[in-house]
């Protein structure tokens, strides 16, 4: 059984999505990499400055849609790593670690959906 679409027209809008899933995901990691670097080494771990670095690169990437797939994926693994140092702390469904699923489930899509529109990636 088939149903229709109740916007139709919106369908054709479809590359918007990932556009904006890139740009949350990209701000969001650079607001994150931007705490890690004003901390200047204090502290070690997914808060040191040289993760930080890493956020704020893998933020560009995904900001300008670059790369994406590739910054997707990489950011997927750390935020996987993240989880599982969470659950091994059995703080798994705490309220910040919510923020780390929902960022590891737009990049998985941005993994399988790609850049989207406005980005510099350019679809095979």
């Amino acid at each position: 059984m088939y149903t229709l679409s109740i916007f139709p027209s919106l369908l054709s809008w479809n590359q918007l999505a990932p556009f904006l899933i890139r740009i949350t995901v990209g701000i969001t990691l650079a607001y994150f990499g931007y705490q890690n670097t004003r901390n200047k080494g204090q502290s070690s771990g997914s808060n040191s400055f040289t993760y930080g670095i890493v956020e704020i690169v893998i933020a560009a990437f995904l900001i300008v849609g670059l790369y994406t797939q590739l910054a997707a994926l990489v950011n997927a693994l750390i935020l996987i790593i993240k989880l599982a140092a969470k659950a091994k702390g059995k703080a798994l469904l705490t309220d910040g670690i919510n923020y780390y699923i929902l960022l590891l489930v737009m990049c998985l899509s941005l993994l399988v959906t790609g850049a989207g529109m406005f980005s510099l990636d350019l679809p095979l």
